[in-house]
């Protein structure tokens, strides 16, 4: 609401609302929700330029790579090595060929998280190895020594298994860690046949030469 009229000094005055009210926002000073969302998506636009600039998407390769080794530890089983591999190749190989295409930098980052998650599938089956749940007794190993370690009171050393024959089947472990009296322990990288009996990791097997 406005009024107009003459002052005590003859001066014309004018009195009305403050904030105009073509100047107040909806819902008070509030800024609209709705408004600001234009802003920041230029905002996000112009990052997403600087960051796909001459030099710039390469460092987000091992990026992409690390993404790819996380998704394998967030998988809810062991992938399978040739699908994980397959893939891996077939994405790096249309990366390879879009290469002068706009959608080129898009296919690296996917192929990178592929070969990242093949990496991780890789390194775990390389390492795979047979781990013993039960004791095993009169087991007969053959294999060679690997490592040494003269104790104060028993000698222990590490044996590569080439053969194992035990009553309980057709089991086979890769090395087994074995204790024997002190000053007994054949020399690494001989050759050895011995029983022994063997425990499950954290506790020592016992052998005993052939």
């Amino acid at each position: 609401m406005a009024e107009q009229g003459n002052t005590p000094g003859g001066r014309r005055g004018y009195a009305g609302t403050w904030p105009p009210r073509t100047a107040a926002p909806v819902g008070g000073f509030a800024p609209s929700v709705r408004g600001a969302w234009p802003p920041f998506i230029e905002t996000l636009r112009q990052w997403v330029r600087a960051e796909a600039g001459a030099g710039r998407r390469l460092p987000w390769v091992p990026v992409a790579f690390g993404t790819g080794i996380a998704f394998y530890f967030a998988a809810d089983h062991e992938p399978v090595l040739s699908v994980a591999a397959t893939v891996a190749l077939a994405l790096g190989a249309v990366a390879l060929l879009l290469r002068r295409q706009k959608f080129f930098p898009v296919a690296v980052m996917i192929a990178a998280v592929a070969a990242g998650f093949a990496t991780a599938t890789w390194k775990t089956a390389r390492i795979a190895h047979g781990v013993l749940a039960r004791p095993m007794f009169s087991v007969t190993l053959t294999g060679f020594v690997e490592t040494r370690d003269i104790r104060e009171r028993t000698d222990r050393f590490v044996l590569r298994v080439v053969t194992m024959e035990s009553a309980r089947g057709p089991t086979k472990l890769e090395r087994v860690r074995l204790s024997v009296k002190k000053g007994t322990a054949p020399a690494v990288g001989s050759f050895v046949a011995l029983k022994a009996r063997l425990l499950p990791p954290g506790q020592r097997g016992v052998a005993n030469r052939v």
